[in-house]
């Protein structure tokens, strides 16, 4: 059975049905049997997502409105609206906001599922992080962050609650 094109968004409605204020991600890619994740994420003015490397995955950027900086080994780059970035894994990288605020696109390969695993011959746990680390899953995208004091998420840019 082949699947099925369709429109997921149209990102100026989500922009347009989105509170001013609202931060973060504005719009997921949830489909069943996906490959890809994708965000719609907006930071207000001078927000930032601190310096943080994905590993595993490459990373497409693409800036749907407003501007700022990434911050790369050897300097910074400018983001204004339509700026395709790519970030290839084991780049490290800081995301500014400009004074109009930054609202961009994340597309990569879907990350597959947290598996625990036991010695040899044992089944998988699968019941996720351990309570310590609770403190550093983003309740917006669950994502767990490797920083052990995440100020924002690197992956849907939301603000981890001040501790």
């Amino acid at each position: 059975m082949n699947a099925t094109p369709r429109v997921l968004a149209l990102l100026d409605d989500v922009l347009a049905a989105a509170r001013p204020d609202q931060r973060g991600a504005l719009w997921q890619l949830a489909e069943a049997g996906r490959e890809l994740d994708a965000n719609l994420v907006r930071l207000p003015a001078g927000a930032k997502v601190g310096e943080h490397q994905e590993d595993v995955l490459d990373v497409l950027l693409v800036v749907v409105a407003g501007g700022g900086l990434v911050r790369v080994a050897g300097g910074e780059l400018v983001l204004g609206p339509r700026s395709v970035l790519w970030l290839p894994r084991t780049s490290r990288r800081a995301l500014v906001a400009g004074p109009e605020g930054l609202t961009y696109l994340t597309v990569h390969r879907r990350r597959p599922g947290m598996a625990i695993k036991g010695p040899v011959g044992t089944p998988a746990y699968e019941g996720g992080e351990g309570p310590c680390m609770l403190d550093r899953v983003c309740a917006e995208c669950g994502r767990l962050s490797e920083d052990p004091a995440p100020v924002f998420c690197s992956r849907c840019g939301e603000r981890f609650p001040e501790r």
